[in-house]
């Protein structure tokens, strides 16, 4: 394994400046997933008061569950998708020619670009284990009109993804930037996803960059996060989201029974974003387009190798004229 082993003073900065927002802690909601409402997902971004963090716009959690996914062809536009397993694994088809099998420890980004479809399907007939994460990545206006991608990235306990060690905890870099360590994915904002585990009875301080915004999602165990302006704490059940604003150097967080958090981060993006179905645009007319071009079989979101005529249609619009998602806090 690629270990970027950084002194323990990395994680123990000296500043504890925080002159920025306030921390605003979320809870998920419950969603379906392609429609299948046998599956449990958890939603914990976007949200009413906060539609991103950094270029981050979506973070779902499905499982862990023993279920069956079914997923069948359906499109994207303007976005990346970031898929990090956790237990079991998916089967991953796209219109790019990719035919994977996602399981732990293996990265999989795909750039939606103008267009893309795929799907997703739980391995077996039967019910089985599963738990992963699933997130989206806005991508900026060089990019999102461009070429759909698709990439995947061997991690723990392969040699592609960086791994930060700082005494206690380690940090898998998943995507971006984070002390000085890189993921290989390829990204188009300043940007962060890690995957950080802490042991237990301990508390670690995590390096920040004072330009970016962040967040914490825990995943699993008791996250404790010392974020306030005095340093009090604040408890985060799993898939709770606790924002942390910018203007901080570090940020605090301890575990008694040992955890597991992902640390999001990035510069504040630089749009305003329209948010429908499985579509990132900048305005309605944008949104209706991607759609129709979807529902009449459009050449814009290519064929899912393997797949017939099978697909998830498009609901209707709302009613209403689509606007962007502008935060509250």
């Amino acid at each position: 394994m690629t270990r970027y082993d950084v002194e323990a003073t990395s994680w123990d900065l000296a500043s504890d400046a925080c002159d920025g927002p306030r921390e605003l802690l979320l809870a998920p909601r419950e969603v379906p997933l392609g429609g299948v409402r046998a599956m449990a997902v958890h939603r914990t971004l976007p949200q009413r008061e906060l539609p991103t963090v950094g270029a981050w716009c979506f973070f779902d959690r499905f499982g862990p569950q023993d279920a069956v996914m079914r997923v069948e062809p359906h499109p994207h536009i303007g976005l990346q998708t970031v898929t990090w397993p956790l237990v079991g694994e998916v089967r991953h088809r796209d219109s790019v020619g990719s035919d994977v099998t996602i399981s732990r420890g293996v990265l999989n980004i795909m750039t939606s670009g103008h267009g893309i479809s795929h799907s997703e399907y739980s391995i077996g007939d039967g019910p089985v284990p599963l738990d992963a994460l699933q997130l989206w990545i806005a991508l900026p206006d060089s990019r999102r009109h461009g070429a759909p991608d698709f990439e995947r990235h061997e991690g723990l306990p392969s040699v592609a993804l960086p791994v930060v060690t700082g005494e206690p905890a380690t940090a898998t870099v998943v995507i971006g930037e984070l002390s000085g360590a890189v993921s290989p994915a390829t990204v188009h904002t300043p940007i962060v996803g890690a995957e950080v585990r802490i042991p237990p009875r301990s508390r670690v301080r995590v390096p920040l960059h004072r330009e970016w915004e962040y967040a914490i999602a825990a995943v699993d165990g008791d996250v404790v996060a010392h974020a306030g302006r005095s340093g009090e704490p604040t408890a985060l059940a799993p898939l709770d989201l606790l924002y942390l604003g910018i203007a901080r150097d570090a940020v605090e967080v301890s575990s008694e029974e040992g955890a597991m958090f992902f640390l999001l981060g990035g510069e504040p993006f630089e749009d305003d974003l329209v948010m429908w179905w499985n579509f990132v645009g900048r305005d309605h007319a944008e949104i209706v387009t991607a759609r129709e071009e979807w529902e009449t079989g459009s050449g814009r979101f290519g064929h899912v190798v393997t797949h017939g005529d099978e697909r998830i249609p498009a609901p209707p619009m709302p009613q209403v004229r689509l606007t962007p998602r502008r935060r509250r806090v």
